[in-house]
């Protein structure tokens, strides 16, 4: 390929005149370094981990609801999900393994959201003169709702795994520890407004990763709105319903 060339007045010789390689811009060489660095595959990645939370979310409320049967099923079912796997696995890997993959997509949905945020701002750098009406609540909650949802773990391992935070809990029971958490009143306002935040974050989530992973169509919108809308009220009542039970002595 010829270079665009010109002669230079001075010495009748040609000078390239291609625009000079910015320094810091490299391009990754691995395909997946490739993708990362692109807006789609950030998108991508952040719709991926996010189905993955999503379907962790749908088996942790199912087993939430085991509350409902007494001590001994809610109890039993904590020691069964700590012997899956046995004996080919040893007591807890599973458990281990589950933990790794979910601060994994934890990780992998958090920076990729506040990249693409950034990435957002950076390509307005001036504000608009007249504010621009958004989508729904949810959406204009997705960022704030995805702070309160990452502390919100924090705490939940601090007062229901190690118990750091719930000194009449009991450790190895579940129930109990359930039990003590939502009898009081700082418990249920922390646990409740995280569901709520959770249930907004899947309804502008789910639509937003289908959407990404090329499921969004004219004919499927209505559906997948209506997906999103039944998947985040599902999840919102079934985790809520466990300090409520709790607060009406359903649950003690």
């Amino acid at each position: 390929m010829a270079l665009a060339t010109r002669p230079d007045p001075r010495t009748d010789k040609p000078t390239d005149t291609r625009a000079p390689r910015t320094k810091g811009t490299r391009r990754p060489r691995t395909a997946l370094g490739r993708l990362w660095s692109s807006t789609i595959g950030k998108k991508t990645v952040m719709a991926v981990s996010g189905l993955f939370l999503l379907g962790y979310l749908v088996v942790h409320m199912a087993g939430n609801l085991k509350v409902f049967f007494g001590p001994d099923e809610m109890n039993g079912y904590a020691h069964w999900l700590r012997t899956i796997g046995e004996p080919v696995v040893h007591h807890e890997w599973f458990l281990w393994i589950m933990r790794v993959a979910l601060l994994a997509a934890v990780v992998a949905h958090a920076v990729a959201a506040y990249q693409l945020s950034r990435l957002d701002i950076a390509a307005r750098p001036v504000k608009y003169v007249h504010q621009r009406r958004r989508a729904s609540y949810a959406t204009r909650t997705m960022r704030w709702g995805g702070v309160i949802v990452a502390l919100f773990v924090v705490w939940h391992i601090l007062d229901l795994t190690t118990g750091t935070v719930n000194p009449n809990g009991e450790h190895g029971r579940p129930y109990e520890n359930i039990v003590a958490t939502f009898s009081t009143w700082y418990g249920n306002v922390i646990y409740i407004v995280a569901m709520l935040a959770v249930g907004l974050h899947i309804r502008h989530g789910f639509y937003g990763a289908a959407q990404t992973l090329g499921a969004g169509s004219a004919r499927r919108d209505r559906a997948l709105k209506a997906t999103a809308d039944g998947l985040a009220l599902v999840l919102t009542l079934g985790f809520l319903s466990v300090p409520i039970g709790v607060m009406t002595g359903i649950v003690e």
